[in-house]
């Protein structure tokens, strides 16, 4: 299931963003400061390239590229 961003509460979205850019194996030696990588990602949210994906069996959300999303995923947000 998708949940668009702005569904979210500005604090809520905010640590997502940051569990997502501080989690282990996602910096690939990246450097840029935290800030910078959080701004990336809520710009990615923004402009649509980017979802949060949400597994209602384990109760997660996960941040996915729009276009590694199956297509019937992103008709059902359209709706």
């Amino acid at each position: 299931m998708l949940i668009p961003s702005n569904m979210l509460e500005t604090d809520t979205l905010t640590r997502l963003i940051e569990d997502f850019v501080t989690r282990d194996g996602t910096d690939n030696g990246d450097e840029t400061p935290l800030p910078t990588r959080i701004q990336r990602v809520r710009r990615a949210l923004d402009k649509g390239e980017a979802v949060i994906v949400f597994d209602p069996e384990s109760q997660q959300c996960q941040l996915a590229l729009k276009r590694e999303v199956p297509k019937e995923w992103l008709q059902a947000l359209e709706e």
